[in-house]
């Protein structure tokens, strides 16, 4: 947890107070995008089996 807290501080002091809810924005964006292409591989790797 300790780890986290430095890593989180030396975010801050990087990019600012402003641009991060921006940056945290966009890597969810960016996460729950590739979920879904995850998902569409998988579904389409379950079609050919069929």
């Amino acid at each position: 947890m300790g780890e986290l807290i430095v890593i989180l501080i030396i975010i801050i002091f990087i990019f600012g107070g402003r641009k991060l809810p921006e940056i945290m924005r966009s890597l969810g964006e960016s996460i729950k995008e590739f979920k879904k292409s995850l998902g569409s591989a998988e579904d389409k790797k379950d079609e050919e089996k069929k």
